[in-house]
């Protein structure tokens, strides 16, 4: 960055000479005292137009002045060389092309060793002077008067120059900053990165434009601003280095405008994400869980979602100002493994939060409770015990939020939210964004609660009228499952039965009420009332069949599927009759699995239908297997290629009854299947 130059530079080393006087041309001419030119500088020829040899020994009234001006021009010289008096102004000097130039002038008497006086004459064009004159008058104006913060750094990236709007933006006065760096005057902003970014500039020339600072300055101490800074390389005439101009906006308005713009469009992207994805699906557990995930990490570090427990059992709740709140967890959700998510109650467990937990002020008052900044003395409110206060502690939790979950003017419970990574507190916009995602969380789970209200009160109804059989009777040795429909829909009307008969028969029986809910099940059960009560009249399977036709006609337009048959150990023979259901499969020994060829029948409640009876031959060892649909339909496969996928599974192996029903069911019953699944195995027996 340096060049040899004249000694007497900082340190004592040579230094580049400077390019504002290459700028203007200083031009240099002696005069004796005669008035005739003695010397004559390269920067005269260029100015006047004359070279050495043609000026020097010329007089310069004749040679540089028009004849109008030759009588000023002498007595100037004159007055000079009198009285030792400098002459300063703009003269118009004749060029060599024989045009006129003003030239800046400063002329000055001369004094040499033997006593002698000469005249010299420094001159300078005067509009190139008047033109530099106008930039340095603009340019101050400009450093001076712009509400731009403007400052130039040294090579060593020290003040040496600071303008008004600077020392506004920075509270500290312009001298002060003079010979200091960035990070002595801003230690609240972050000067290493200006530092940086100015010494890459100094290096490499090329500017820095809009770069974002964030700080604090003694202008404004208690609140942080936004800058931009621009920064180009300052370089005299000949290219030597001089520093960096800077210039610093004040954005902190825009900053913060953009910030919350920001903001607000990642709060309504949330919302729209909480609106798609909570309340998928009607299981309380999953869309508690899915408002937990909506929260973390874009709310909170730290989310659970709690009932109170009287409302999980179906009771409003309405807390005393001195009463305990019995909180059911139903979900919890951390942003990374933390300690804090030790100190939440695992999903399934029932707490007690004393009446001074702020927990159960929130579900107490149904209103929200927040500690923007937790202080130790807030963490025994938060936390369950001494123990997971401590937990929250370590995990370095800071900020508080519990929102009630409030649907139909009933408070349900609580979103609470914990902030342990995100350093900001949670502010009133989190607050109401809280609510927000509260409220339509808090729709859903009421709607799950009391659908699984409803779907346990239609399992428990089914669950009691199917039937506890002996695992053997008569001639068979019999296994059953009942799988009640995935969490999406409610249980439906399938059910199985095995009736002991006279003469060591036994009759077997599988059916599917259309429809689900606790109107399929009180169906289901009056139909199974209605076979038990035929089955001892020992009818023939067919007719049975049109018995159950009529009495299901008779209940609300009902329509069931049903398959009865009669095992005779003594014949060997089963006898089946069908309504419309799915064909059973026999299994003997040595031969594949097969689906039996039996008429399909009307479903029961059509009416006016037919029914036939098939006799089936059925040795001892032979199985027998009766399902309901839900165990081979899906929506995704045809039902051809789901009866085979059941005919592989049962061309194995003689499996234990038990164990050949779990296979089935694990492995083709869906988990999301919306239909229940009756299953009956019956293995023949020789007779006692």
């Amino acid at each position: 960055m340096g060049a040899a130059g004249p000694p007497g530079a900082e340190g004592g080393g040579p230094v580049r000479p400077s390019g504002l006087l290459d700028v203007l041309g200083v031009a240099s001419v002696l005069l004796d005292a005669q008035g005739r030119i003695v010397l004559w500088s390269p920067q005269a020829e260029e100015l006047f137009g004359y070279s050495a040899q043609e000026a020097l020994g010329e007089y310069a009234s004749r040679l540089m002045v028009h004849e109008q001006h030759a009588e000023l021009a002498i007595k100037l010289f004159a007055d000079v060389m009198e009285t030792g008096e400098g002459w300063a102004g703009a003269f118009p000097v004749r060029h060599k092309d024989g045009g006129t130039r003003l030239v800046e002038f400063r002329n000055q008497r001369l004094l040499d060793d033997r006593g002698d006086f000469f005249a010299l004459g420094l001159a300078a064009d005067q509009e190139t002077v008047r033109g530099l004159e106008r930039d340095v008058a603009l340019s101050t104006r400009i450093v001076a008067q712009s509400p731009i913060g403007l400052a130039v750094l040294d090579t060593d990236l020290k003040y040496v120059s600071v303008n008004p709007a600077l020392e506004r933006i920075n509270g500290i006065r312009a001298e002060e900053h003079l010979g200091r760096t960035v990070q002595e005057m801003l230690p609240r902003v972050d000067a290493a990165a200006v530092e940086r970014a100015a010494r890459q500039v100094l290096e490499t020339g090329v500017p820095l434009v809009d770069q974002p600072t964030f700080g604090r300055t003694p202008a404004d101490p208690e609140e942080d601003h936004a800058w931009s800074v621009s920064m180009y390389r300052l370089e005299d005439a000949l290219g030597n280095v001089l520093g960096v101009a800077a210039s610093v906006v004040d954005i902190t308005e825009q900053y913060r405008a953009g910030v919350e713009a920001e903001t607000a469009r990642r709060r309504l992207a949330l919302i729209a994400d909480a609106s798609a994805r909570i309340g998928t699906t009607l299981d309380l557990d999953r869309t508690a869980s899915e408002l937990a995930d909506v929260a973390v990490p874009e709310l909170a570090d730290v989310a659970a979602v709690d009932l109170l427990e009287a409302v999980m059992e179906g009771r409003r709740s309405s807390l005393g100002p001195s009463e305990a709140a019995v909180i059911r967890a139903l979900a919890v959700r951390a942003e990374n493994d933390t300690e804090a998510l030790g100190a939440a109650d695992p999903p399934g467990q029932v707490a007690r939060y004393g009446p001074d937990r702020l927990v159960t002020e929130c579900v107490r008052t149904g209103r929200p409770v927040m500690v923007a900044q937790v202080k130790d003395e807030d963490l025994p409110r938060i936390a369950r015990s001494p123990e997971a206060a401590e937990l929250l502690t370590r995990a370095g939790v800071h900020s508080y939020l519990a929102v009630p979950l409030i649907a139909r003017g009933e408070v349900l419970g609580a979103l609470d939210l914990k902030r342990t990574r995100n350093p900001q507190p949670f502010s009133e916009d989190d607050l109401l964004l809280a609510r927000e995602l509260a409220a339509r969380a808090a729709v859903q789970i009421d709607n799950a609660r009391w659908y699984q209200s409803a779907r346990d009160t239609a399992l428990t109804l089914q669950r009691s009228l199917l039937p506890s059989h002996p695992r053997v009777t008569g001639g068979l040795e019999v296994a059953s499952r009942y799988q009640p429909a995935g969490a999406t829909s409610e249980v439906g009307g399938d059910w199985f039965d095995v009736i002991p008969l006279d003469g060591g028969k036994t009759a077997l029986v599988v059916g599917d009420v259309m429809g689900s809910g606790i109107t399929a099940a009180a169906t289901m059960g009056r139909l199974r009332t209605a076979t038990n009560t035929l089955a001892a009249l020992d009818l023939d399977p067919s007719v049975l069949l049109e018995h159950l036709d009529r009495i299901t006609q008779g209940l609300d337009h009902s329509i069931a599927t049903c398959q009865y048959a009669i095992h005779d150990p003594h014949l060997r023979q089963c006898r089946i009759a069908n309504a419309g259901h799915l064909p059973p499969v026999r299994l003997c020994a040595g031969r594949a699995p097969e689906l039996l060829e039996l008429p399909t029948g009307a479903p029961l409640g059509v009416g006016g239908v037919a029914f036939s009876t098939t006799t089936v031959d059925l040795e001892p060892g032979d199985r027998l297997v009766f399902y309901t649909d839900g165990l081979v339909e899906t929506r995704q496969h045809p039902l051809d290629e789901r009866l085979d996928a059941l005919l592989d599974l049962l061309d194995g192996p003689d499996r234990p009854l038990e164990e050949l029903c779990d296979l089935l069911l694990r492995t083709l019953h869906q988990p999301d299947n919306s239909d229940d699944v009756a299953l009956l195995i019956a293995r023949a027996q020789k007779p006692v």
